[in-house]
């Protein structure tokens, strides 16, 4: 039996918003629009942790944040003599595909601490140094030895890919992860002039910008050239969708596409501009939980295997990815049982098959970042904050955008206290208590060392 393969594409920073295929008129995504129009696209999945590292960890292990322990982006621990591997000892489904046979490779951006060191079952590592930098000369590891790599690092990274097909000859089944650092900032001056200047007539309707938010972060580096900056946005997305459409067509070439599932996901959300602020999760202090930082794009396509031209509405999260992946793939999860760890996701390959799934009488998705945390259901979200606050819930029936905070009303609502009840018996559930988010001092600067540690008098946090 011939073994399906693997091309995971990760991008770094993209609204779900910020697609062609999502309904955006304006940004040019004509090879992600392909992918969309030859698998499922999933409208409303969600990461687990609107910043980098936290989301990528639980994408990779199942985890949450409160069990694999990093909690917000990776400041430390990346390079030198103190380079820590974050996920040390714990179980990636890249562990699990390797056991089984697959070569596994990933170019681009890691940021899960100790990029010199190939970690969690892979083979082929050419990564970022760090997590991000200019896009021109960027910082990375080739070959074990770090050094800048000329030329424009989402091209670079490509580049990379396309060597690693070319060298599989269908001997044994193969995972690829390309993770890209586009459209992460920076943006003015940073991509292909031509590329930048196919928007210099773009309206940017799609970008409404809002009246800034009360808690909006003082030092964003964006600066007062909002257009500029939407440009450079617009302009990273698009030149990454050129290099996608490369990988697609090297697919094709090799004869692999109908034997290849494709998966294209956002780590994260952003807004640029929306709510009136720049940025994710911690693009605001306090950090939030909007729609447009905690969902992503969530592309999934093998021709003759997954249904084409789809778009399904169900509630998914980045913890449900692991389970997903290797059912589809028909690998056993042992391993990750025998670490004795209650995982959270539930698989969603029967949707990848064309398969009904069984319907579940309550529907939520959780997310957190350090003692913020989320619950959300189709109609209702709730968004409590340790230890005093403040919190939020709104109706997302009649207030889809976030407009309407009801808990400034100042008075107990009685969905807030069903959603508070149900949001404390999940994370008891599934939380390690030595790496409860909740009692870390998580504020969205970065995070400098493991989870737990200061209790033994280190900084974890920035």
């Amino acid at each position: 039996m011939t073994r399906t393969n693997v091309l995971f594409i990760l991008s770094d920073d993209q609204g779900a918003w910020a697609m062609g295929c999502a309904g955006n008129d304006e940004i040019r995504t004509p090879n992600l629009d392909r992918l969309a129009a030859a698998g499922i696209r999933f409208d409303n999945f969600f990461c687990t942790s609107p910043v980098c590292s936290p989301a990528r960890a639980t994408l990779l292990t199942g985890r949450i944040p409160s069990q694999h322990g990093v909690h917000d982006w990776i400041k430390e621990g990346s390079m030198g003599e103190k380079a820590l591997a974050y996920l040390e000892g714990q179980t990636a489904y890249t562990d699990i595909l390797a056991e089984a046979g697959y070569y596994c490779g990933i170019s681009g951006k890691w940021h899960l601490g100790d990029s010199m060191t190939p970690q969690h079952g892979f083979s082929h590592w050419f990564v970022h140094q760090s997590g991000g930098s200019p896009y021109y000369d960027a910082p990375m590891i080739r070959d074990g030895k770090p050094g800048k790599e000329p030329g424009y690092v989402t091209d670079v990274i490509t580049e990379d890919a396309l060597q690693f097909l070319d060298g599989q000859t269908g001997e044994q089944p193969f995972y690829l992860s390309v993770h890209y650092t586009a459209p992460h900032s920076p943006w003015i001056n940073n991509h292909p002039e031509e590329i930048v200047a196919l928007y210099d007539d773009c309206k940017f309707e799609s970008c409404p910008q809002e009246p800034e938010h009360p808690w909006t972060i003082p030092d964003a580096p964006w600066g007062n050239d909002w257009k500029a900056n939407l440009k450079g946005y617009f302009a990273a997305v698009t030149a990454m969708d050129i290099q996608i459409g490369r990988l697609i067509d090297k697919l094709e070439a090799k004869g692999l596409r109908e034997n290849t599932l494709i998966v294209f996901m956002g780590d994260n959300g952003f807004n640029c501009g929306h709510h009136g602020f720049w940025g994710k999760g911690n693009g605001t202090f306090p950090q939030n939980m909007y729609d447009t930082s905690v969902k992503v794009p969530a592309l999934f396509s093998q021709p003759g295997t997954v249904p084409q031209g789809e778009v399904c509405s169900s509630m998914l999260s980045g913890y449900d990815f692991m389970p997903t992946l290797l059912e589809y793939l028909e690998v056993s999860n042992s391993t990750a049982a025998s670490d004795h760890i209650k995982l959270p996701g539930q698989s969603f390959a029967p949707l990848l098959l064309g398969k009904p799934v069984e319907e579940r009488e309550h529907i939520f998705v959780f997310d957190e970042y350090g003692p913020v945390r989320m619950i959300r259901s189709n109609e209702w979200k709730y968004i409590h904050r340790y230890p005093y606050g403040p919190h939020e819930l709104y109706d997302l029936r009649n207030d889809p955008d976030e407009r309407n905070n009801l808990m400034l009303a100042g008075e107990d609502h009685e969905h807030a206290v069903h959603l508070k009840a149900e949001l404390d018996e999940w994370f008891v559930r599934y939380v390690n208590p030595e790496l409860d988010g909740v009692r870390e001092p998580v504020t969205g600067g970065g995070q400098l060392t493991l989870a737990g540690t200061a209790s033994k008098g280190k900084k974890a946090f920035s």
